[in-house]
């Protein structure tokens, strides 16, 4: 099974669903919301960094343009352009664990801030693909299954990966989960498809 394969392995589906004709024209699964979980064991997250650069390149040289968007590198943008990053970190040991959570819900909330930048992004950025990353670094913040609820509205014209650092699984019976590291229970999102159980 290609989820317990090696990380060469999975390099080499995701190029070659990412570069089909089929994936990239939305007539597989999820061809009415074309949003994909490519979920990842946490331990190999630094490899997996890797295997998304290099899809990117690869993809490339193949004339498939991908927008990879780093969540953690846009909430970071974000706070900058509020004028509150160098005053968050400046004053962090003065916010308690909860009023950190909730300045940052607030000030990145996906629906009235975080995925309007993002479909800013989407419409300047010519791209076949798009890549969200960086789900891991901006837990318990920004919530994975809040990101592709709102994206839906703007990410509709092109496939769309989130690499996930834990475990997506769906059954008729249990619905969908996803569980952040393999631990935390996000929530259920039922509207993508595992890229590893997708054919090439």
């Amino acid at each position: 099974m290609i989820e317990t394969s090696t990380i060469e392995e999975k390099f080499n589906h995701l190029l070659k669903l990412f570069s089909s004709k089929r994936f990239l024209k939305k007539e597989g699964p999820g061809n009415d919301i074309p949003f994909f979980i490519c979920p990842f064991s946490p331990k190999d997250a630094v490899e997996m960094k890797r295997v998304q650069k290099q899809l990117v390149t690869k993809l490339g040289t193949q004339g498939v343009q991908v927008l990879n968007i780093d969540l953690y590198l846009i909430s970071i943008e974000l706070l900058k352009l509020r004028g509150i990053f160098d005053e968050i970190i400046g004053r962090e040991k003065e916010f308690t664990k909860d009023e950190l959570l909730e300045l940052l819900q607030n000030t990145l909330d996906p629906e009235n801030e975080l995925v309007p930048y993002i479909a800013d992004l989407i419409k300047k950025n010519e791209h076949d693909i798009l890549f969200i990353s960086g789900v891991g670094e901006v837990y318990p913040y920004i919530r994975s299954h809040n990101v592709l609820n709102n994206l839906q509205k703007v990410a509709k014209d092109n496939p769309t990966v989130m690499f996930f650092p834990g475990d997506y699984s769906y059954s008729v019976t249990m619905g969908s989960s996803l569980d952040l590291f393999g631990k935390l229970h996000d929530d259920k999102y039922y509207r993508a498809t595992n890229v590893f159980h997708c054919e090439v």
